[in-house]
C-alpha cells in the first residue's frame, strides 16, 4: 500500500464521519475505494475488447438512534462527498426504526491488522495482456484437430485500495490484486458440437498457471466431451468435480447465514449444534492465510476475523453472521459481514480417479446449468453433463440429463471428499462424491 494513497482515502473517511456527526447522525461508518483494472479478450487470435477500469467511490450509512440511511458516490470531491452525507443522514431520519441497527459491538472490531501479503502489482501493458491471451487460445487450436471454434481467451487484471471507519474509532485498510486468465473452446464431432473452459486465478501473477497449459486444459475438456449422449433415468451415485462442489458448499453457507436463519427461509433452520454430514466431514475458516484469495484481517463492518471450525466432525458449530443478523438472532457477530474468508473443506486422501473407482457406476458431473435450487426447502434439481462410469472407470459423455435431490439428504448421505482440492476461490474443496441422486435422461 503506497503511504500517499492509503492516507488520502484514510482522510476523505475521518472528513465524511466528522460531516455525518455535523449533521446529526449517532453513529455512522463510511467505505472508500479505488480500484483499478485491465480486461481483454481475444478471439480467433483477433482483439474482442480491451477495457481499462479506474473506479472510485464511497459508501455511507449513517444511523440516528436506531433509525439507518445509505447513499453512495462516486464522486470523491468533497463537495460530492458531503451531499452524499447529507443524503444518507436525511434518509436515516424518515426510515423505521429497528432495534438490531447499529454499528458492532465495540469489542468485537479488529484491533490489530496484519498484513496478509495481498497484493502484487503487475506492470502489464496491454499488448502483453493480448499476446498472454492469444498464446492460451492458440495453443487450445492447436492441441487437437476436433477443436474447430473458439468463444475466446481472456486476461483480467485488477488491483483494488479500500479504506474503512466507522465512529466507534475503527480506521483500517489494506490493498488487494487478483489476476485470472480462462480460454472457452468449442470441438465437433460427427455434425455435432461440444465447449468446455479452463482457468486460473491468484492474488500473485507469477502464480498463475502456465497460459498454454489453461489452453490446452480446455481442448482437453471439450474434446473428451465429443460424442455426447443421454442415459435412461436411474438413481445413482454422483461425483462433482471440485469446482462444481464448490457450489454444493456454497448452498449449504446459504442455509445457515444469518439472514436465512432469522427470516425462517432455510432448509437447515436452526441446525447448530446438531450432525449436518457425515463425522469425516470438517469445514474451517482461515481468514488470514497469507495471498488467499479469501483472505481479509476485517469483515465488511470493521470486525476481527478469526480462525474458526465451522463445522466438526459433521457438526454445525454456529452460522455465518454479520452484526444485524446475530442481533436479529440474538447472538454475536462471527466476523462474517460481507461472507466467509478462505472456507477450507476437509480434504480425503483419494484422488478423483479413486473416488470414481469408489463409486463403480454412476455419474461424474463437469458442468451444471440452471438455478432450480431451493433454499428453503433444499430441493435441488439442475441440468447437468458429465460421464458416465461403469466398472469403476468413466465410459462415455452424458449431457441433456437433470440430476435431482435434496441437499440436507444429499449432505447426510455424503460418501467422501477428494483430495484434488480446487483453491480457486473463497471456499476449497475436493471432489465430492454422493451416494445416490435422481439422474433423468431417456
Amino acid at each position: 500500500m503506497t503511504a500517499p494513497a492509503y492516507n488520502e482515502l484514510a482522510s476523505l473517511v475521518e472528513r465524511s464521519l466528522a460531516e455525518a456527526r455535523a449533521q446529526g447522525a449517532t453513529q455512522a461508518d463510511v467505505g472508500v475505494s479505488a480500484d483499478t483494472g485491465l480486461s481483454v479478450a481475444v478471439r480467433l487470435g483477433e482483439v474482442e475488447t480491451l477495457e481499462y477500469q479506474r473506479d472510485r467511490g464511497m459508501g455511507i450509512t449513517a444511523y440516528v438512534g436506531q433509525r439507518k440511511g445509505t447513499a453512495t458516490t462516486g464522486d470523491l470531491n468533497w463537495p460530492a462527498i458531503a451531499d452524499t452525507v447529507r443524503k444518507a443522514v436525511s434518509i436515516a431520519r424518515f426510515t423505521a426504526e429497528d432495534a438490531a441497527a447499529g454499528l458492532p459491538d465495540p469489542d468485537t472490531l479488529a484491533r490489530d491488522i496484519p498484513d496478509l501479503d495481498l497484493a502484487h502489482p503487475w506492470a502489464l501493458e496491454a499488448e502483453a495482456a493480448i499476446e498472454l491471451a492469444r498464446r492460451s487460445e492458440a495453443a487450445a487450436l492447436a492441441h487437437d484437430k476436433r477443436i474447430t471454434n473458439s468463444e475466446g481467451a481472456s486476461l483480467n487484471a485488477h488491483s483494488a485500495l479500500r479504506v474503512y471507519g466507522n465512529s466507534l474509532g475503527f480506521l483500517g485498510g489494506y490493498p488487494s490484486t487478483y489476476y485470472s486468465l480462462s480460454c472457452v473452446v468449442m470441438g465437433e464431432q460427427d455434425g455435432a458440437m461440444e465447449r468446455d473452459y479452463w482457468y486460473t486465478a491468484a492474488r500473485d501473477w507469477r502464480a498463475l498457471e502456465d497460459v498454454e497449459a489453461v489452453g490446452r486444459k480446455a481442448a482437453e475438456r471439450a474434446a473428451e466431451r465429443l460424442g455426447a449422449r443421454r442415459v435412461p433415468t436411474t438413481r445413482a451415485p454422483v461425483l462433482f468435480v471440485p469446482e462444481l462442489a464448490r457450489g454444493l458448499i456454497g448452498h449449504f453457507l446459504g442455509a445457515v447465514r444469518g439472514g436465512a436463519q432469522y427470516r425462517r427461509s432455510s432448509f437447515l433452520l436452526d441446525a447448530a449444534g446438531t450432525r449436518v454430514f457425515p463425522d469425516f466431514v470438517g469445514l474451517a475458516e482461515r481468514p488470514h492465510e497469507k495471498g488467499g484469495l479469501g483472505s481479509a484481517p476485517f469483515d465488511g463492518e470493521g470486525c476481527a476475523t478469526h480462525d474458526r471450525e465451522l463445522v466438526a466432525a459433521g457438526v454445525l458449530d454456529g452460522y455465518v453472521l454479520s452484526t444485524y443478523s446475530a442481533r436479529k438472532l440474538g447472538l454475536r457477530t462471527t466476523g462474517n459481514a460481507g461472507g466467509v474468508h478462505n472456507l477450507i473443506v476437509s480434504p480425503g486422501t483419494e484422488d478423483l480417479a479413486a473416488l470414481t473407482r469408489r463409486m463403480g457406476r454412476g455419474l461424474i458431473v463437469t458442468e451444471l446449468m440452471g438455478q432450480g435450487v431451493n433454499g428453503v426447502t433444499g430441493d435441488y434439481s439442475r441440468g447437468a453433463a458429465g460421464f458416465w462410469v461403469e466398472g469403476g472407470v468413466a465410459q462415455f459423455p452424458v449431457s441433456e440429463i437433470t440430476i435431482a435431490g435434496n441437499l440436507k439428504d444429499m449432505f447426510q448421505n455424503l460418501l467422501a471428499i477428494g483430495n484434488d482440492v480446487d483453491a480457486r476461490g473463497s471456499i476449497r474443496t475436493g471432489s465430492i462424491l454422493l451416494e445416490e441422486m435422481t439422474i433423468a435422461g431417456e
